[in-house]
């Protein structure tokens, strides 16, 4: 579980932004998205393959 201690003196605000990028480093939110619907198995690996892809033009640039 991903937790984030307010330090003192910190507002709120600043505290929410460091745990939102936390959970984005992390991952957490795009993976809950991704789970929040069934995908079928051959959607799955489309997207996958996809991605790797990606993955690998972008370490071009």
């Amino acid at each position: 579980m991903t937790e984030v201690k307010v330090k003192k003196g910190e507002s709120i605000d600043k505290a929410l932004r460091r745990l939102k990028r936390k959970l984005d480093r992390e991952g957490t939110l795009r993976e809950a998205r991704l789970r929040k619907a069934f995908e079928k198995p051959c959607n799955r690996r489309r997207r996958k393959a996809k991605e790797a892809r990606l993955k690998i033009y972008s370490s071009f640039y």
